[in-house]
């Protein structure tokens, strides 16, 4: 009995002697003590969690080499492969946990809207449910800080810049002819349906090194990833009717959709101050397929569109009026894959193909586009750790234009342009802490047509102030070339470029957002002319200047108040221009001091209804009158501007949708076109540019058939 006693004692003493203490304390980057830290072998369930003052003990009877981990929630998971017995009395100091969503993000500039965006000051939803937007997504975008007031024209003005400084890229790759043609003082529409999107990034300046040939802003459109379920949506209006259907597969999906527009019955019931001869119609469809491989996703999308019209509008210096016949066809393609090459590189690839004609009869002018346009990439990004990411990547953009002129008294003329440009970029994203950020990008371009090298420094800066604040600042540099209108006739030239300066402030708390974004742009290389539009004949050079600076404020909150949601956003911006046919640097008639936007939306339950109200204010913009001799010297009268709508939910599946642009019917005026030669009196008589109508009316039915019965098209709306 004594000899097993013994024994058990030996035995027992061996064991204590082979058992090794782990022990030690955790602290976070700064030195403070961690409580509740989990610390254990892998492979094993020996462990410990940390105490009051940061520290752990236990005890292992493993040897030889183990590997210790150190995991806490919002801290990255620590790591440590050594022999056990070094693991003893050590300090484990956890970084923050990079990828959490408290983590600052570079804002300057951008503006996201989208389900997997960390900070979205629009939703998908919004592009169509803005009273004021129409269903056009730039519609919406109007409606957010930055962003000038000019009804009459439909597009993108953002910061200063002219309409054609901003470009549109659907996942990622170019879209060349964005925006349906048009005539003089009736606004544009974007081509392409909302319903297709489920993301938007909406960059007013400072964007990535990816992004070119941009001086003033980016938009990126996103198709969706994956429908939920099958289905199919109805609609029909008192402008058209649109049909769409999705078809969904184990691993691929298909997308349709397709309308017909005609505005003569509602011309019929609502005259407008324009003679139409045929007033607009068209069709166009569209069409998303995806296929989900193991390791990536094929999207190719496809739009096209086919319309036009024929009008009769009034002009002071013909008194018959200036007839105007158009007819558009659009073709536009887009292929994509974007795909995990390993566990740290990933590759995205993708094409686009454009094709646009359009036929003008201007008075006894005929005049017949033709643009085929091109533009492939190519960007990998390699993942080193969760703080650091390299992109880098290439692409072509090739666009082919001819204009063909022809006119009863002269012989038909063929002109046109070919404008090829390589570039490539990269660009690196570095954490070094949830509270401080880097962007930083350099992208060189080659133009085949100017035979000219540009590069430009890319660089932006994100600092975390508070919990739920962050200081953000940008700076870029960007080169544009000139537009179709200017290179069909003279391609020795060089590209136009700008400077961005941005200091953005941001508060994001749930349910609430608050943006304030001052910035300074400066242009160089502006493309002058010294006729009144550009010709043959015309002068051309790059001596053109202008500046552009103000301060952009943005609220939303969907919190405060049951039920509402709304946001306000203002900008102010000063701006001077020295380009195309100035005699001298000048505030440019596109561009308001002030402008003003109020959005609401309200969902009334008894009622089963959303109503949505849209406000937009903005100050008075330039003009020449040519009876006081100076350029660009007066201001119109402010802009203001009242829509309502109002969707009811019929059925779950059933909606009536209602909505009325500028309700009160107030007589906007977007300039004055002035006699060219004085009268007895020597006065220079005028007429004021009025919008066709001063209120549109839109009704429309929609209906969703779907698999679960419940999915309906309020989203739509």
């Amino acid at each position: 009995m004594k000899s097993l006693t013994f024994l058990l004692f030996c035995l027992n003493a061996l064991s204590l002697l082979a058992q090794t203490t782990i022990s030690g304390i955790v602290t976070d980057s700064k030195g403070n003590e961690l409580v509740g830290a989990n610390v254990y072998l892998d492979g094993t369930y020996d462990g410990a969690t940390s105490q009051a003052d940061g520290s752990f003990a236990f005890v292992t009877q493993e040897t030889g080499q183990q590997t210790l981990i150190v995991s806490f929630l919002s801290f990255e998971t620590y790591k440590q492969i050594a022999d056990v017995s070094s693991f003893n009395n050590i300090t484990v100091k956890l970084r923050d946990d990079v990828n959490s969503l408290d983590t600052v993000v570079i804002s300057a500039g951008t503006f996201e809207a989208g389900d997997n965006s960390k900070v979205s000051v629009l939703k998908p939803l919004d592009v169509v449910t803005t009273a004021s937007a129409l269903g056009d997504f730039v519609g919406a975008l109007q409606t957010l800080p930055g962003t000038s007031t000019v009804a009459e024209d439909g597009r993108l003005f953002v910061r200063g810049g002219d309409a054609n400084e901003t470009q549109i890229f659907i996942d990622g790759i170019r879209v060349f002819t964005p925006f349906t043609p048009t005539t003089n003082n009736i606004p544009t529409r974007g081509r392409y349906s909302p319903f297709l999107f489920d993301g938007i990034t909406f960059s007013t300046g400072g964007y990535s090194a990816e992004f070119g040939q941009a001086l003033s802003s980016v938009l990126l459109l996103n198709t969706i990833e994956e429908p939920d379920q099958e289905k199919t949506d109805i609609g029909i209006m008192s402008v058209g009717a649109a049909l769409g259907h999705t078809e969904k597969w184990e691993k691929s999906s298909l997308s349709v959709n397709g309308s017909y527009i005609n505005l003569a019955p509602y011309i019929a019931l609502f005259p407008d101050r324009n003679d139409w001869d045929k007033p607009f119609y068209g069709g166009s469809g569209e069409a998303v397929f995806r296929r989900k491989f193991n390791s990536g996703m094929l999207k190719l999308y496809t739009a096209f569109d086919a319309g036009g019209f024929a009008l009769t509008q009034e002009d002071i210096n013909i008194p018959e009026g200036v007839y105007t016949k158009l007819n558009n066809n659009n073709l536009y393609f887009n292929g994509s894959y974007r795909g995990m090459l390993t566990d740290t590189w990933s590759v995205f690839g993708g094409m686009s193909y454009t094709y646009a004609k359009t036929d003008v009869q201007f008075i006894n002018d005929e005049i017949i586009d033709t643009e085929n346009s091109f533009h492939a990439k190519l960007k990998f990004k390699r993942r080193f750790s969760s703080r650091f990411k390299l992109n880098f990547g290439t692409e072509y953009f090739a666009t082919d234009f001819n204009e063909n002129y022809r006119n009863p008294f002269t012989e038909a003329i063929d002109y046109g342009f070919n404008n090829n440009i390589a570039a490539a970029y990269t660009e690196a994203d570095v954490i070094f802490s949830k509270q401080l950020a880097l962007k930083a990008g350099l992208r060189l371009e080659y133009s085949e047509l100017f035979k000219q090298f540009t590069l430009s420094p890319r660089i932006s800066f994100a600092y975390k102030t508070g919990q739920n604040s962050q200081m953000s600042l940008a700076y870029g540099n960007f080169y544009q070339n000139p537009n179709s209108a200017v290179l069909k006739f003279n391609q020795d030239l060089e590209a136009e470029n700008t400077q961005h300066y941005i200091l953005n402030y941001q508060l994001n708390r749930e349910g609430q957002i608050f943006r304030a974004e001052a910035y300074y742009k400066n242009y160089d290389d502006l493309v002058k002319y010294n006729t009144e539009f550009t010709m043959f004949n015309s002068n051309y050079t790059n001596t053109g200047s202008a500046y552009a600076t103000g301060l952009d404020l943005f609220w939303r909150d969907n919190k405060s108040f049951k039920n509402l949601d709304y946001w306000i956003s203002y900008s102010f911006l000063d701006t001077e221009r020295d380009y195309q046919n100035y005699p001298e640097a000048a505030t440019p008639s596109f561009a308001n001091t002030h402008n003003l936007s109020v959005v609401g939306k309200y969902w009334i339950e008894d009622w089963k209804s959303q109503v949505g109200i849209a406000y937009a204010f903005a100050t008075g913009r330039s003009y020449t009158d040519p009876n006081l001799g100076d350029f660009l010297n007066q201001k119109t009268k402010n802009y203001n501007n009242i829509s309502l709508n109002w969707a009811y939910l019929i059925t779950q599946q059933k909606i009536l949708y209602v909505s009325v642009n500028n309700v009160l019917g107030t007589q906007n005026i977007n300039g004055y076109q002035y006699a060219n030669t004085p009268n007895a009196n020597g006065v220079f008589d005028r007429r004021a540019l009025k919008p066709a109508a001063d209120s549109f009316f839109f009704i429309g039915f929609f209906w969703t058939i779907s698999e679960n019965k419940t999915d309906n098209q309020l989203d739509n709306l």
